[in-house]
């Protein structure tokens, strides 16, 4: 009913199952003037940029150079496995920290190393 204010008791509420509240994994801007450093995130997909977050996994100082990427991978880890979407800035930051590779490795349930067989050992599995 337009018009009418209601109570908080009447909203549908996102720990009750009602509907489900979108998780994101994005940057936080931190830092000074011209010297951005950001804090890795786990934040409701509906709050601003700087605004309420859940959980710091990482710090990102682009301007370290080889430093830059500080990440708490079990954490990021647990919140991918609860369904949090990485934004593409922190998907390509994941990536680059290997975290993605990891859990690809894992989920597929063998290492994907690259071992060289001697010729000698295949020519004789091939004549037998």
């Amino acid at each position: 009913m337009p018009g009418i204010a209601r109570s908080p008791e009447q909203y549908p509420s996102p720990l009750h199952g009602e509907y489900r509240v979108s998780v994101k994994i994005r940057l936080r801007r931190t830092g000074r003037k011209k010297q951005p450093t950001y804090r890795i995130v786990i934040a409701d997909s509906r709050s601003p940029r700087d605004g309420k977050f859940i959980e710091v996994v990482g710090q990102y100082a682009p301007r370290l150079g080889e430093l830059a990427l500080n990440l708490k991978g079990d954490r990021v880890n647990y919140w991918l496995d609860n369904g949090a979407q990485p934004t593409d800035t922190v998907r390509s930051l994941l990536r680059k920290a290997g975290v993605l590779k990891t859990r690809h490795e894992t989920r597929l349930g063998r290492k994907l190393t690259a071992t060289a067989i001697p010729l000698g050992e295949s020519s004789e599995e091939a004549t037998a």
